[in-house]
């Protein structure tokens, strides 16, 4: 029998409230919505082939096609276009260069062991694309359209979909202002567009434990900024934080926040630690959608079925260094990792904080006994591997 998860994978028929109400209101301005029948396609000439899966790194190869759609305030959404892959024109004053006014998503398509394509919880996605543009004031779309035009670019690039565990077509939507004007406000105009990219394990070393740099003078979110958006201007400051960490021979960032240094995330990724809570009780433990985390879809994915396990206690909450060096020190700490759309998971295996190395336990060679098992099963539900007995 399929699992909850494996259930929910499927494409809903609708979206939920909150993004249907989106749509409600950018629809009854009198505008053109944005409609998958007014669909206009064009096919390349100069078709490309997949590269041995092998040899992809991440997100530098990208398939034939993409889907632009355009908007203006005047009239509305525009006919969506899916053409060759390609430059597009960009006024140099356009908002988006100039403000930062763009929103992402980071979606994947899995060609199944049955050789068949199928995204995971795309409708996840787009539901928080729709709340990152209006978060930017970027215009609403119909969220069921939308899908059914990225589900179309899709299947016309199937054949760049790779075959095999840990390969997939990594998907990017994107929202950006294209208005050519200086002043600051909302856009007038904007694009939203979809490119595809064959990809394979996101780091270079595998599903190997990561080393973090914990160090409280980065901070990545606050109370009331963005950080439950997926916008560039979220990604653009972490970057140096990164260098910081590599010099100090860590792969990635542990942000912290508070004068109690509460753990938030790690580097791109949600971040669970799995635990003898101070209570004594076992729990698998991550911090809070209190409006500074990003709500991930993996994230949600490790917490339904963690729920729908029953073995511990679930919790979204937030833990402090404080906690977490003494729960190291008393031998209650199981394991730590990251979850994301494209590493999935990732197992942490030590902690640079303030000059001393914590060590994360590691049951097995290369991660924690809990944090195979998670990606074991996403994987099993993303490329259809289950038995008849799951």
């Amino acid at each position: 029998m399929l699992s909850a998860l494996r259930a929910a994978a499927a494409v809903p028929r609708t979206f939920p409230a909150t993004a249907v109400a989106m749509q409600a209101r950018s629809a009854s301005s009198g505008a053109q919505a944005l409609k998958y029948e007014n669909l206009v396609e064009s096919t390349t000439t100069s078709p490309g082939t997949l590269p041995d899966p092998t040899t992809l790194a991440f997100g530098k190869q990208f398939a034939d096609h993409m889907l632009v759609c355009d908007w203006s305030k005047e009239e509305g959404w525009a006919a969506p276009v899916i053409e060759p892959y390609g430059d597009f024109s960009l006024s140099p004053s356009a908002l988006v260069l100039h403000y930062g006014l763009e929103c992402f998503e980071g979606m994947k398509a899995f060609r199944g062991v049955d050789d068949r394509v199928r995204l995971f919880r795309p409708q996840r996605n787009i539901t928080r694309l729709l709340k990152s543009s209006q978060r930017l004031t970027l215009p609403s779309f119909d969220g069921d359209a939308f899908l059914k035009l990225l589900t179309h670019l899709v299947k016309k690039d199937a054949a760049w979909v790779p075959a095999g565990r840990g390969y997939s077509l990594y998907i990017r939507p994107t929202h950006i202002a294209t208005q050519p004007i200086l002043g600051v406000g909302a856009t007038e105009q904007s694009r939203l567009f979809v490119i595809n990219s064959p990809v394979g394990a996101y780091y270079a070393t595998g599903f190997k434990p990561v080393r973090l740099l914990a160090d409280p003078q980065f901070v990545r979110a606050w109370p009331g900024g963005m950080g439950d958006t997926k916008c560039g201007g979220n990604y653009a400051p972490t970057i140096l934080p990164q260098q910081h960490a590599a010099e100090r021979g860590c792969q990635q960032m542990l942000w912290l926040f508070g004068e109690d240094e509460k753990v938030t995330e790690v580097g791109t990724m949600n971040l669970f630690m799995h635990w003898k809570n101070d209570d004594g009780v076992e729990e698998l433990i991550t911090a809070p959608l209190d409006g500074t985390i990003l709500e991930g879809v993996t994230r949600q994915s490790i917490i339904d079925l963690a729920n729908q396990w029953g073995e511990f206690q679930v919790s979204e909450k937030y833990f402090t260094m404080g906690q977490l060096t003494r729960a190291l020190k008393e031998g209650r700490v199981y394991e730590m990792f990251g979850s994301g759309t494209a590493a999935t998971v990732s197992p942490v295996g030590e902690i640079l904080y303030r000059e001393e190395t914590l060590s994360i336990p590691l049951e097995l060679e290369t991660s924690g006994k809990l944090s195979k098992r998670f990606m074991d099963e996403l994987f099993a539900i993303q490329f259809c591997a289950w038995t008849s007995d799951d």
